[in-house]
């Protein structure tokens, strides 16, 4: 199985909707990505996509990508340097048990779904919504080569 069918076309719209409701408090932008192979560590591999996707780009430099790898069984939680010095560090663990509880029982777009709702939340403690937002980054799911 290819990324790109890892997920169905409902479950991907169901992914892409809790980004847009996570969004939707805060200035913060999350990202999905999703590969079937990374070579080395999956943070390695998700800062390469982080700034490959311009996620590092935005103005507050509040982006967040959830790296998920498909046959590796493997998957990282990147942030931006405005995330770092703002969210506290054991905040991102708490995401991380959450999720692998939910892709341990392989219920990976509850899993997605449950770290985006989290990451909103906190999001909009740091970086609360304002009118003058705009949405910097697309909320569409992407996916790797083959």
């Amino acid at each position: 199985m290819f990324s790109k069918n890892f997920f169905s076309s409902e479950q991907v719209k169901q992914i892409e909707s809790a980004i847009k409701s996570a969004e939707e408090n805060t200035s913060g932008e999350i990202r999905i990505h999703i590969e079937n192979h990374c070579k080395g560590e999956a943070l390695e591999s998700a800062l390469r996509v982080f700034h490959k996707l311009g996620m590092h780009k935005t103005k507050l430099r509040n982006g967040i990508l959830f790296y998920l790898v498909v046959k590796d069984r493997k998957f990282a939680v990147a942030g931006d340097e405005g995330i770092h010095k703002n969210v506290p560090a054991g905040f991102w663990d708490l995401v991380r048990d959450k999720m692998q509880e939910k892709f341990k029982q392989e219920k990976f777009t509850e899993g997605l779904c449950e770290g985006i709702k989290m990451t909103g939340t906190e999001l909009k403690k740091y970086f609360p919504y304002s009118t003058t937002d705009k949405d910097e980054l697309s909320n569409e799911v992407t996916f790797g080569a083959k």
